[in-house]
């Protein structure tokens, strides 16, 4: 027969399995931040590499460079795209032709994309020398070239996923600029991630909210400052689903001091949050590994 614990055994050993349990060490993470400033921290939150230029978007590469879409600038009235080592040296650079470059992605055999924004909005190709190798038309508004489109990505099907944010839709063009999927957003679509199951996770900038939409644009998942204590969503932008499920956001607009990016499990828990004192928020991000390299499984 089981030998029972006595009451204040019993206590103290419920005791000490709680101490253990907030004793647990929680989530660290390292990361790229693009904005008005383009940095990476380690896991303790300190600078470890910055980049003297705002950026858009970025991805920390393989072999440890920065690949980062530029904002506009004196230097780069159209924008840009450029990876740099961590001395700050360019190492490959593609001016925009039209009014912003806001998206980069890096892709096999050495590829980058990006997208242009202004009277012809398109996704581009380009190869390692600079060369336009595929060019893809967009189906969006020219009133206001900022707001026409985000954080594009190329699909693992050769399709192209863009969030376009005036028109409110998410939209998945084939590589001759058909849409062959699309769905209405809620509210301003920034970030538009395909996740592993066919969902699609949507990040809607002023709206302060993600959903994830299925197949069928209907939402099966939704996070709001309602489900936060706190409130601290402030212009989700970036978004990143990480390998454990759980997603971490971006609050733009944050203020110094202010949750900057929040790890949120499915079930609305907030696990993990940074926060600065810088006056400038962060645009969108790239959470590394624990070496700060890029994982294998970033959906972003």
């Amino acid at each position: 027969m089981p030998r029972r614990l006595s009451p204040p055994l019993t206590a103290a050993l419920f005791a000490t399995v709680a101490a253990h349990a907030v004793a647990a060490d929680p989530p660290r993470h390292t990361f790229l931040a693009t904005g008005a400033e383009t940095f990476i921290t380690d896991d303790t939150g300190k600078a470890t590499w910055t980049y003297p230029h705002a950026s858009r978007d970025g991805w920390v590469v393989p072999n440890g460079n920065v690949l980062l879409a530029l904002s506009k600038s004196k230097t780069y009235p159209g924008g840009a795209v450029v990876e740099v080592d961590r001395a700050g040296k360019v190492v490959f650079e593609v001016k925009g032709t039209q009014s912003e470059v806001n998206t980069v992605q890096p892709l096999p055999g050495g590829r980058v994309l990006l997208t242009e924004a202004g009277d012809r909005p398109r996704v581009l190709e380009v190869d390692r020398a600079g060369r336009v190798v595929v060019e893809v038309p967009i189906r969006a508004q020219t009133k206001d070239h900022h707001m026409q489109t985000r954080m594009t990505r190329k699909l693992a099907n050769g399709n192209y996923l863009v969030p376009q944010l005036l028109d409110r839709v998410v939209r998945e063009y084939d590589p001759a600029g058909k849409v062959v999927w699309e769905a209405k957003a809620p509210h301003m679509p920034f970030t538009a991630i395909r996740l592993p199951d066919g969902n699609t996770l949507v990040g809607c900038t002023h709206g302060n909210l993600v959903v994830e939409l299925d197949r069928a644009g209907a939402e099966v998942w939704r996070l709001t400052n309602d489900d936060l204590p706190g409130r601290p969503l402030d212009d989700c932008c970036g978004v990143q689903r990480l390998a454990n499920g759980n997603t971490v956001v971006t609050s733009y607009r944050a203020a110094a001091g202010k949750v900057r990016l929040a790890e949120v499990t499915r079930d609305m828990k907030v696990v993990w949050t940074y926060t600065d004192a810088r006056r400038a928020g962060i645009h969108t991000f790239h959470v590394l590994g624990a070496d700060g390299r890029p994982t294998a499984d970033a959906l972003r």
